[in-house]
């Protein structure tokens, strides 16, 4: 997660004016707005691919006040319309798509094509170790402006090719500033409003990084090894990150004995701290290149209790996926007192717990097993599974379609979530893609 330590975002306030806008629509935001098939068609995909959803118009802001004017505009106009922010469309079941309103495309590769310019590049301050970031800009370009002053952020996503992610009225939040807003925001799944600046904490880049990869092939040493690398709170390891390898059991035991031993699938090397960082893309130009990246993923993001994990594996990975899978598995622990417990997010509630990505792509080839419908089949029977034996998961990029499940989603947290979207929009016209709260303009 970024170290997120100012805010500037685009509020609806609880001013409910009914009737026509007080100014044509044409010069409140008109000259923004796109209708463009092309665009119409982008907004409407997002990475996952599973939801097609098109908006009534896409608007490319080149500042914060933008954004607000059309927030503005929304709750000031008689018939009133729904608002959605995308960044660079990477939500997997269609979270910042609307049917009855616009979407914000916040990324700036459209009003820029479209010759309308874009949002100001990131600003970094090297005597006051920040960068101020626009809302929609992609971490690699946050990355290579920093590293121009041999700085970078503290922490990371696994993929730079990310964004940072009402009357309409731009309020500036921090620890000190707006707090309760500030923090709300912070896993608040864009129900309380649209973060258009964000300022990013910065810390002295390595030049270099030293890569160690091992190989296991027994699930508890795997996960004990990576819980005591983690308690080590930074020392000599600064990352730490767990693949799983989904194959016949014989065949693994097969390779693992050709290698002699354990300690020979050790694998270092010495890289660039921007290729390390950038290493994900890399694997997107492969399937770029077969024509294997923009297909359904119906991906799956879950926490999992440390207490859990092993009955997860035995279950999940070693039961249900056995030895077939359609994308990388990602696992690896985390601690959770490195996360805000102020924040909107929601964590499993032991100090250890793991991250578990089953990253799948449905392909098209005959094979059933690769589906779009086997895969989702798949993912429902691993909730049912988590259900049934009671492993008290958390999802990270939930997905839910009805009030009563985001309710047991945010369990005690939800009556603050309910208080901030009747104060903050409660009209209920932002990021509807979710579908936590119901708009009475649809979308």
């Amino acid at each position: 997660m970024a170290t997120l330590v100012l805010l500037t975002l685009a509020i609806s306030r609880l001013i409910l004016t009914v009737g026509l806008p007080t100014q044509p629509f044409k010069a409140q935001i008109g000259s923004r707005l796109s209708f463009d098939p092309l665009d119409l068609e982008m907004a409407s995909l997002d990475f996952g691919g599973m939801a097609l959803v098109e908006p009534l118009a896409v608007f490319h802001p080149s500042s914060a006040e933008d954004v607000a004017r059309l927030v503005r505009t929304a709750y000031e106009s008689a018939r009133g319309f729904t608002v959605s922010a995308k960044g660079n469309g990477h939500s997997i079941n269609g979270q910042a798509q609307t049917s009855n309103g616009v979407v914000i495309e916040m990324s700036g590769s459209g009003g820029n094509r479209l010759g309308w310019g874009k949002p100001a590049g990131p600003r970094v301050s090297r005597k006051l170790m920040f960068v101020d970031v626009w809302g929609g800009e992609l971490w690699i370009n946050v990355l290579k402006s920093t590293l121009k002053y041999g700085l970078a952020p503290k922490s990371w996503t696994d993929y730079l090719y990310l964004s940072v992610g009402g009357k309409g009225e731009v309020l500036t939040c921090s620890e000190e500033q707006n707090t309760e807003l500030y923090h709300a925001v912070l896993g608040g799944l864009g129900q309380f409003g649209i973060i258009t600046r964000a300022r990013i904490a910065l810390e002295p880049a390595p030049q270099r990084v030293k890569w160690i990869r091992v190989l296991y092939s027994n699930f508890s040493a795997f996960t004990q090894d990576q819980e005591y690398l983690i308690s080590l709170n930074g020392q000599k390891f600064d990352y730490v990150e767990g693949f799983v390898i989904v194959d016949d059991e014989g065949e693994v035991e097969g390779m693992l004995k050709k290698l002699g031993y354990l300690p020979a699938s050790e694998f270092i090397s010495d890289v660039p701290y921007l290729e390390f960082l950038d290493r994900v893309h890399k694997e997107e130009l492969k399937l770029r290149s077969m024509n294997l990246w923009e297909v359904p993923h119906p991906w799956l993001n879950l926490f999992v209790p440390k207490s859990r994990i092993a009955d997860f594996d035995k279950g999940v990975i070693k039961g249900i996926l056995g030895n077939k899978s359609s994308g990388p598995i990602l696992i690896y622990p985390m601690n959770r007192n490195k996360w805000d417990e102020k924040s909107s997010v929601m964590i499993p509630k032991e100090e250890v717990f793991y991250l578990v990505a089953l990253l799948s792509s449905a392909l098209d080839n005959g094979e059933e097993t690769q589906s779009l419908e086997y895969l989702k089949n798949q993912n429902s029977r691993i909730l049912r599974f988590c259900e049934n034996e009671r492993i008290k998961i958390k999802q990270y990029l939930p997905h839910y379609t009805t009030q009563q499940q985001w309710m047991d989603h945010f369990e005690e947290k939800w009556s603050r979530i309910y208080h901030m979207k009747m104060e903050f929009d409660p009209r209920h016209i932002l990021a509807t893609g979710q579908q936590i709260f119901v708009s009475k303009y649809g979308g």
